[in-house]
This record gives C-alpha cells, sequence and structure tokens, in this order.
C-alpha cells in the first residue's frame, strides 16, 4: 500500500536527518509526498509511474472538486515555499544525483515539514474514500 510507503520515509527522512545524512533525507522527503499521491490515486483507481503525470493528475482532482484536497498541498511537492527557487523534486534530483552531501537547515526543516503534513492529510481523506 502506497500510504504505508509514504509512512515508512518520513521514517526514513528522520533517521536520516538524524544520522547526519540531510541529502538522503530530502529524497525520503519528496518520496513520501510522492507516495501519497500515488495513495490517493490508487484510492480512486488510477495508477501512475511518472512522477510528475502523478503530480499533474492529482492537481486535476483536486480542481475537479473529486478530492477535498486544499491546492497549496501540490504546491509543497512542486515547491518548498514561495522564498525557494527549486521544488521537493528539484531538490531531491540534486541531491540525489549530485555530490554534495549537505542540506541548508532551513531547507530542510521546510521539506520536513511539508512532507508530514502532507502525508497527514492524505491519510485522512484516504479514511473518508
Amino acid at each position: 500500500m502506497h500510504i504505508n510507503k509514504a509512512l515508512h520515509n518520513l521514517k526514513v527522512m528522520d533517521y536520516n536527518i538524524r544520522g547526519g545524512f540531510s541529502d538522503w533525507a530530502i529524497s525520503a522527503g519528496f518520496y513520501a509526498m510522492y507516495h501519497a499521491l500515488l495513495a490517493i490515486l490508487l484510492s480512486l483507481g488510477y495508477e501512475s509511474r511518472n512522477q510528475q503525470c502523478s503530480i499533474i493528475a492529482v492537481e486535476k482532482l483536486i480542481r475537479e472538486r473529486k478530492i477535498n484536497l486544499d491546492l497549496r498541498y501540490i504546491g509543497m511537492i512542486k515547491r518548498t515555499s514561495a522564498m525557494m527557487p527549486k521544488d521537493a523534486k528539484t531538490l531531491r534530483e540534486e541531491f540525489q544525483y549530485g555530490t554534495k552531501t549537505e542540506v541548508n537547515s532551513q531547507i530542510l526543516d521546510v521539506i520536513r515539514k511539508n512532507a508530514i503534513e502532507f502525508v497527514e492529510s492524505i491519510q485522512i481523506i484516504l479514511e473518508k474514500i
């Protein structure tokens, strides 16, 4: 189940932060949000194997009022905040494929908080579906 994987990834994110692996914490935070999106899609009978398509599909379902999720949650996965020039997906790619191992603590904190709130909000929706 994708929501279980999302919850697992939240634990991995915290484990990596405590262990000093902030670069991998970014990836785990992104994947927690992504698996939560997949859980929503699957609960409605859809399947996706593409990150961008999954994000767009959930955004469309929100706009069509087929799921009751605030659009700001899509913004969390697309953009960590208006003050940061890179979204969670871009940050994940940068730290997963790049050579940097240290993440700015403010960026890491925003990703962590967003991932937790994102997954918790989708859990609530899934309980109602």
